[in-house]
Order: C-alpha cells, then sequence, then structure tokens
C-alpha cells in the first residue's frame, strides 16, 4: 500500500478563491467606507425605506448625484440615459435633487468643486432672467 503525498500548507489566515483563477468574472471592488462612518436615518415619507449616510452626511443617492454631475457630457441624451440606468428616477427629479443639494452644505463640504462650480452657473442664469 503507498502512502498518500501531504497537501501543501495553506498561508495562515481565511483563504479566499482567487476568481480570475476559478474562470469566474472579476467583479468591480465596491468603495468601501470606514466602519462606523455610516448611520441609518428614520424615512423621509411613511413606509419609505431608511437612507443610510455617509461621514458628510450625505446619503448613497446624494453622493451619486453629485459624482455624476461630476462628470463631463457629450450631450443631454447621454446624461439622461445615465440618470435613468444608474439612479432609477427621471431626470427632472434628479435636477429637482440637484438644486436642493446645491443649497445644502454637506454637498458644498462632500465635493466643493462640483457644488460651487453649479452655484456659479446658477447665479448667472438667474441674473440673466432678473438682469
Amino acid at each position: 500500500m503507498t502512502t498518500p503525498t501531504p497537501e501543501p500548507a495553506e498561508p495562515a489566515g481565511p483563504a479566499e478563491a482567487d476568481p480570475a483563477e476559478a474562470g469566474e468574472p472579476a467583479e468591480p471592488a465596491e468603495p468601501v467606507e470606514p466602519a462606523g462612518s455610516a448611520e441609518p436615518v428614520e424615512p423621509a415619507e411613511p413606509g419609505g425605506s431608511h437612507e443610510v449616510r455617509g461621514p458628510a452626511g450625505l446619503s448613497e443617492r446624494d453622493r451619486a448625484v453629485l459624482a455624476l454631475e461630476r462628470r463631463g457630457w457629450p450631450g443631454p441624451g447621454a446624461k439622461e440615459r445615465a440618470i435613468r440606468e444608474r439612479l432609477g428616477i427621471s431626470p427632472t427629479r434628479y435636477y429637482q435633487l440637484l438644486g436642493a443639494l446645491l443649497d445644502d452644505p454637506r454637498a458644498a463640504e462632500h465635493d466643493p468643486v462640483t457644488v460651487n462650480r453649479l452655484r456659479r452657473i446658477r447665479a448667472a442664469k438667474r441674473e440673466r432672467r432678473e438682469g
């Protein structure tokens, strides 16, 4: 009878299979916030779901709106399509949320460059209308 050869020792700690080795497509890495930095917030309306607010006090959706607005867009069709696909809301609702974010100091703290640029554009449009 032959003696089975021992398996090579595994490294200490939890071993995770590499998806690339298993022939599975790798999933994109999600940004991870520090533990304890997010706190649940009461729903805005009855029956609504709890939103999780990040370190700056903005909800995930608020941060996603600012991230979409930060990008440059080749034309209006691409931006509206991205709003529907990524956020699952209508462009009208998107611009309502964006307008409210421009007045929110937490948004300016989170992304001052984008918020201040949009505030300047909004002020210039108001001046032209009232002009």
